[in-house]
C-alpha cells in the first residue's frame, strides 16, 4: 500500500534585494545542505539572486553569477557543495545528458536549478519547487514541497520566518 502524503505550500513577501539574499540564507539551513530546488519565475524574477543568498548562507562571500552559457557553475568547499543550474539557454534536455548532469545530482549536494522546465525529462524530481512572482513592489515566494525533504525545508522556512 503507497501512503500518500499531502505537503503544505508556503508563500512568503520580500520587499527588496536583501530580503531576496537573506531569504536565500535561511532557505540554505533549512536544506541542511542537500537536495534539489527548482526556481521558477519570469527574467528578472530574483532567481539569481535567491541563488546568491542560498550560497552566502553556506559562507561564500565570492561573486555569484547566472550560469546561463555555462549551465552549471559548481561552488564546493571542505563542508559543502551546491551546484547552479541555469537551463534557460538549454537547447535540446538531452545535452544534460552529454554533460554529464546525472553525476551533480548522484551526490550529497545541494543543486538549485533555474528554468528548470527546459531539462524536463533529465533532470531528477524536485525536493521543492520555489515560484517567485512580480509584485509592484515586492516578490511574493510560493514554496512547494514535493518530497518529506521538502516539507522539512518548508517547516523549517515557516519556523525561522515566523509564518
Amino acid at each position: 500500500m503507497v501512503e500518500h502524503v499531502a505537503f503544505e505550500n508556503q508563500a512568503f513577501e520580500l520587499i527588496g534585494e536583501d530580503s531576496m539574499v537573506a531569504f536565500g540564507r535561511q532557505l540554505a539551513a533549512a536544506s541542511q545542505g542537500w537536495g534539489v530546488i527548482y526556481l521558477e519565475g519570469d527574467l528578472g524574477a530574483g532567481k539569481t539572486t535567491l541563488s546568491r543568498g542560498i550560497l552566502r548562507g553556506f559562507g561564500h562571500e565570492g561573486a555569484v553569477k547566472s550560469p546561463t552559457y555555462t549551465l552549471v557553475e559548481p561552488y564546493e568547499a571542505e563542508d559543502y557543495s551546491v551546484y547552479h543550474f541555469d537551463l534557460y539557454r538549454l537547447g535540446d534536455p538531452e545535452e544534460l545528458d552529454f554533460l554529464g548532469v546525472r553525476e551533480y545530482f548522484g551526490s550529497h549536494a545541494l543543486c538549485v536549478v533555474e528554468w528548470p522546465v527546459r531539462g524536463k525529462g533529465f533532470l531528477p524530481p524536485a525536493d521543492v519547487i520555489i515560484r517567485i512572482a512580480h509584485r509592484p513592489d515586492s516578490r511574493l515566494i510560493e514554496v512547494e514541497p514535493v518530497s518529506k525533504h521538502g516539507q522539512t525545508i518548508c517547516d523549517a522556512l515557516s519556523a525561522t520566518t515566523g509564518q
